[in-house]
């Protein structure tokens, strides 16, 4: 196995960034329209091998574009992953993990009191340097107070949550999630913004396509470069879709809000084309993290032939669907097998945008325009990480994958019926207790065995070999780690979404509790 090394790959890397950004910079900036699902699975699309064939523009977008079939998040759990996505930075680094129990996920649900910290850099706020204009359109999810909010970090705009769509509540216990456009609430879940949890209908996704589609539409007309964060959440559970989509779909619920996401997309794209800017417009589609197989069969997606899912640090909780599309740029019907992960799209958005990034923290992110767009090999052994809350649990390198820790979830939660990974039970494997294996970590080769079943043998050489490379990978990134301060340790009744900006002008503010803060507890 030919390995590069951690010093090497970084010069690499900072060479081919610079070197694109100093070339893009002389011309114009592209617009950056980046798609994040919620929960969607690998397998859950036709270019993937779904057998249904119900993604038929998300299908057409991978035939028109490159599909990236190694590509990961950062974290098998929805916030974490996406503040990677946004500082280009392991959950470790920029403070969304918790220390509170060991390998535990977090997020931030209504009780949480922390959120994305004022230190880190989000990619819409370096976009700013170049005139980018920035919408989110969907869920935010990294912290509901006012303080930790899309405007107070590089947004312009924004229509859509801050926390999942759980409920409905009882307003004294708990209030509903509010819906924002821009800084103040314009309503509540299930209150003013319908769920039906019976029948599974909301019109969400199509008020989401509204607002997207308004945003290109609007920042053509001034000639203005923007940014979309396109963070529909329709397959997270409850499931959702609209009337006209509910029913459609082979697969029940969860199929019916894929295929409204899917259609989407491709008015997104058609629009795009309709405007004559796609050319000059570059769309990545991807999720945030694996299908929530413990939401199955009826609410969750498939991660295909991958192991376990969302909450997990196995193949089915972090590779995810990813397609780049940017017609006259990068070739059609291509296939990439470079490895790479949501940190690449901060770097990835600024090298396009003519930017250099930020040179005061270690990113994680790697610039892939070279593989995008030239097909280049040059990153083909970079790392890639698996943390579960405050440990690396696994790393990739090349064709293989070396467990350093395993654990599914408790046999206290699998007794009470949350599983996160049903039917796919692997002996030594997919462990309910937080099994070590660091001083012979579990070796899987992804591209014989991608549903990790069959570790290598720790007596044939090729073990021999691949543990000497992924130990020299792991010694310099664990020797060089420096952990920021953790986000999701405390929780308060009193910090929940009582009272948000904008509830006065509604009538919809509520009072709080007094404040008793706790440590959050995190099962798994």
């Amino acid at each position: 196995m030919r390995v590069v090394c951690a010093p090497t790959l970084i010069l690499i890397s900072v060479t081919i960034c610079c070197s694109l950004t100093e070339k893009l910079s002389n011309g114009s900036s592209p617009n950056i329209i980046i798609m994040l699902m919620d929960d969607m699975g690998w397998g859950d699309l036709g270019v993937l091998g779904q057998p249904s064939k119900e993604t038929p523009n998300l299908d057409a977008m991978a035939a028109q574009g490159i599909l990236l079939t190694n590509f990961y998040t950062a974290n098998p759990l929805c916030s974490p992953s996406r503040a990677a996505l946004l500082t280009g930075r392991l959950p470790v680094r920029n403070g969304f993990y918790t220390t509170n129990a060991h390998a535990r996920n977090a997020y931030t649900p209504q009780e949480i009191v922390g959120g994305i910290s004022k230190d880190e850099i989000l990619l819409p706020e370096m976009l700013k340097k170049n005139g980018y204009i920035s919408k989110i359109v969907g869920k935010w999810h990294l912290g509901h107070r006012p303080q930790y909010l899309p405007l107070e970090h590089g947004f312009d705009e924004w229509f859509g949550s801050p926390n999942c769509h759980f409920g409905p509540y009882n307003s004294s216990v708990r209030p509903n999630i509010p819906v924002y456009n821009n800084s103040e609430m314009i309503g509540r879940y299930f209150e003013d913004f319908k769920i039906d949890l019976r029948t599974g209908e909301s019109n969400l996704t199509r008020m989401y396509l509204m607002e997207g589609l308004d945003f290109i539409r609007r920042q053509t007309e001034a000639k203005q470069p923007f940014f979309l964060y396109w963070a529909a959440d329709a397959t997270h559970s409850p499931v959702y879709a609209s009337k006209s989509f509910l029913g459609k779909s082979q697969r029940g619920r969860y199929g019916d809000a894929v295929m409204e996401l899917d259609y989407s997309v491709g008015q997104i794209l058609s629009l795009l084309q309709k405007l004559g800017i796609e050319k000059n417009t570059f769309v990545f589609f991807t999720s945030d993290n694996g299908a929530a197989l413990m939401s199955g069969p009826q609410e969750s997606g498939s991660n295909g032939p991958f192991l376990c899912g969302k909450e997990t640090t196995f193949e089915g909780g972090m590779r995810e669907p990813a397609i780049a599309w940017w017609p006259g740029h990068i070739k059609g019907g291509a296939v990439s097998l470079q490895p790479a992960n949501v940190m690449d799209l901060f770097t990835t958005s600024l090298a396009l945008a003519g930017i250099s990034p930020p040179d005061d923290r270690t990113l994680d992110g790697l610039d892939l325009t070279p593989v995008l767009l030239n097909g280049s090999h040059q990153l083909d052994n970079r790392p890639i990480f698996f943390y579960r809350g405050n440990e690396m649990m696994a790393v990739r390198l090349g064709q293989y994958k070396a467990h350093y820790w395993t654990w599914s979830n408790s046999l206290e939660e699998l007794k009470e019926g949350i599983n996160f990974c049903p039917g796919q039970e692997v002996p030594g494997v997919t462990t309910h207790d937080q099994k070590e294996h660091t001083l012979q970590p579990l070796i899987f080769h992804l591209g014989r065995d991608p549903g990790e079943k069959y570790p290598l043998s720790v007596l044939s050489k090729e073990y021999e070999e691949v543990l000497r490379s992924v130990s020299a990978v792991v010694q310099q990134h664990q020797k060089t780690l420096v952990p920021g301060m953790p986000q999701l340790n405390m929780c308060d009744l009193a910090v929940m979404n009582w009272s948000p900006p904008g509830c006065e002008k509604l009538g919809k503010c509520l009072k709080p509790p007094t404040s008793a803060p706790w440590k959050c507890n995190w099962p798994h």
